[in-house]
């Protein structure tokens, strides 16, 4: 079946993200269009798109006659992103807790029964997506644009270290569980409870970021030069 060229685009995100977090692919390493087209039998189109939204994650850097590379995180950075993710999304889940409607609440439980389901399956992948819906109710439930928007931005930059979490043992359950304690504060209308659930959650300090850090490629996490 022939699929349409977001999806394509998609696919091809997943896997060179996949490929770039394993180490396969190196920092510094040119990723050609032309080549990648070839290799995956697609118009180099959805290959742009891919790399574009790669580069939104800052995992590839567009250089200016070179083309795509693949780029390097410092500790730092990736210590400060989650930091500020954290406190973003802290915030989304109290006014979530003071402002969501009725139906908003019922698509949160809904959202939270499918992940639970997805994580008896041990679908990563599947899990990871309905996690994501899950955020996004959240962030919607705020009912305040700026910060919503703001809040998805970050997210899409840390998506791929946030989706590479779950490959680690016995995170996807821990997630779960998680997620429980921020649906019951905010179900209870207990906004600094859900503000306090929350950046428990997203936050990754101390063994969990130090496990992120470990489980990644050491030629990927080093300091940038100059």
């Amino acid at each position: 079946m022939k699929q349409d060229r977001p999806r394509l685009a998609d696919d091809l995100r997943f896997c060179l993200e996949g490929e770039i977090l394993s180490g396969k692919l190196a920092p510094g390493d040119r990723l050609d269009e032309t080549k990648l087209a070839t290799r995956f039998s697609v118009s180099r189109t959805p290959v742009r798109e891919a790399l574009q939204q790669l580069a939104t994650a800052k995992l590839v850097e567009l250089r200016p006659r070179q083309g795509a590379v693949v780029a390097a995180v410092t500790i730092q950075e990736l210590f400060q992103m989650f930091e500020v993710m954290a406190e973003l999304e802290a915030l989304c889940a109290e006014l979530a807790a003071r402002r969501m409607t009725p139906d908003e609440r019922l698509g949160l439980e809904a959202s939270h029964l499918r992940c639970a389901l997805l994580a008896d399956q041990g679908d990563v992948d599947a899990y990871y997506d309905e996690n994501r819906h899950f955020h996004e109710a959240i962030y919607a439930g705020s009912h305040n644009d700026f910060l919503e928007n703001m809040t998805s931005t970050t997210r899409n930059r840390l998506s791929p270290f946030r989706r590479f979490q779950l490959h680690h043992p016995g995170r996807i359950r821990t997630s779960l569980q998680e997620h429980a304690a921020v649906v019951k504060a905010i179900l209870a209308g207990e906004p600094e409870q859900a503000s306090r659930k929350m950046r428990g959650h997203v936050s990754i300090q101390g063994d969990v970021f130090s496990d992120l850090v470990s489980s990644l490629p050491p030629a990927y996490v080093q300091a940038r030069a100059g």
